[in-house]
């Protein structure tokens, strides 16, 4: 009986390590937009960071637990940045430090999504 447990723990644990790097984003930009609208009159003219700003920031960074969600998250960051121009890039880029929150990528038009981890 004990063998036979080892062997199914074996087998789940080898389908989790073909199927990890495989996983599929489960974030969407519409979550990415929601969470941040709180954020915008701050990215377009800094100043205070309101409360509900850091909480969309935190649940944002929270949500965002796979390679694959930060990457999309990264990705619908750029794309809402393209549409509103008046977005301050330098107010974007301290963001997340001024609630609490490290990322792993430098918040930037020019970063490249696709090398997130």
């Amino acid at each position: 009986m004990a063998g036979m447990m080892t062997k199914v723990l074996c087998l789940v644990m080898t389908c989790m390590v073909v199927v990890a790097p495989y996983t599929v984003a489960t974030i969407t930009c519409d979550k990415v937009v929601e969470k941040l609208k709180p954020c915008l009159q701050y990215l377009k003219a800094g100043g205070g960071v309101p409360a509900p700003c850091c909480a969309g920031v935190k649940g944002l960074n929270a949500a965002a637990k796979t390679t694959p969600d930060r990457q999309k998250a990264c990705g619908c960051m750029k794309t809402t940045y393209k549409s509103h121009p008046e977005i301050k890039i330098d107010n974007a880029r301290v963001l997340p430090g001024k609630c609490g929150v490290k990322i792993p990528y430098k918040i930037s038009p020019k970063t490249d999504c696709s090398k997130v981890k």
